[in-house]
């Protein structure tokens, strides 16, 4: 059964507790720091005085690039509403059209303007270059082969504004070899429940964990569905993600464990990356 269907009707039940205001802090820190692209105030109920010349629509529509930001593997756009609410124009991409249901009806909900795309990050087709490139909660691990990890990060530098960046973790092979490999975590709420079985494939450094839950059907709670997804990751090292990043024209720039905020080591479970664009002439 394909990842994150039937799961995405309950997933953010299961991830209430994620640090998402914490994580956008975070990386909104990250591309003040490294980055190019910058909240912009929104234009909504303001009349926009005519263009001057064509020279002052291409710098318009530059800067537009210059602050946009994309984010890749963004489920059910949690993460996303957070960059929208500090202001940044961001567009989110996931490959499971479930999950991004559930995305656009959280943001019509809150009355934010983002557009979401059904898209595999290893075929990323933008209709223009965007300043920042964003990944969270470990997006990347589950792309499980190395050319088509290289491929990705090779189509994110032909998409990134000159001078942008790439940020984005990965659990690494540490967390799933020797934190959760192998064990297994199940949870029980009010309407639903979980069991997650990891099992560890030391050869390939994947994660497979097959997921059952089990979500209330009727008011009285006595009648539950009951559904499986496998979902397989691979862990990654640091030194690797690094070598696909130079391999395929992005340059390394900096890696922080998630946690401690310092420089990764080999304990770290979860690291941030951020690497720049390189090969393209800055317009502006």
């Amino acid at each position: 059964m394909e990842a994150y269907t039937d799961f995405a009707a309950v997933y953010d039940t299961f991830m209430d507790d994620t640090p998402y205001d914490v994580w956008g802090d975070f990386v909104a820190g990250l591309i003040e720091r490294y980055g190019i692209s910058k909240p912009v105030e929104s234009d909504k109920g303001k009349a926009k005085a005519p263009a001057e010349s064509e020279e002052t629509d291409l710098e318009e529509a530059l800067t537009q690039e210059k602050n946009l930001v994309v984010e890749l593997g963004c489920g059910t756009g949690s993460f996303t509403r957070v960059l929208k609410k500090k202001g940044f124009d961001i567009i989110g991409m996931d490959l499971s059209p479930e999950m991004l249901n559930v995305a656009r009806n959280k943001a019509s909900e809150e009355k934010l303007d983002i557009m979401f795309i059904e898209q595999d990050m290893r075929e990323l087709d933008l209709y223009c270059t965007a300043g920042t490139i964003v990944s969270v909660c470990d997006s990347i691990n589950y792309i499980l082969d190395d050319e088509e990890i290289v491929e990705t990060f090779r189509l994110v530098n032909n998409f990134l504004f000159p001078g942008g960046v790439l940020i984005f973790d990965f659990n690494t092979l540490h967390k799933y070899r020797d934190v959760i490999g192998d064990a297994t975590i199940a949870e029980n709420r009010e309407d639903c429940s979980f069991i997650w079985d990891n099992y560890f494939h030391e050869d390939e450094g994947i994660n497979e964990y097959d997921l059952t839950v089990f979500v209330s059907c009727d008011e009285e709670k006595d009648l539950f569905k009951r559904f499986t997804e496998t979902h397989f990751q691979r862990g990654y090292t640091l030194e690797e993600m690094r070598s696909f990043i130079e391999r395929s024209g992005l340059m390394f720039v900096d890696a922080i464990d998630a946690d401690t905020h310092d420089e990764p080591t080999d304990e770290s479970e979860r690291i941030y990356v951020i690497a720049r664009e390189q090969g393209k002439t800055a317009c502006l």
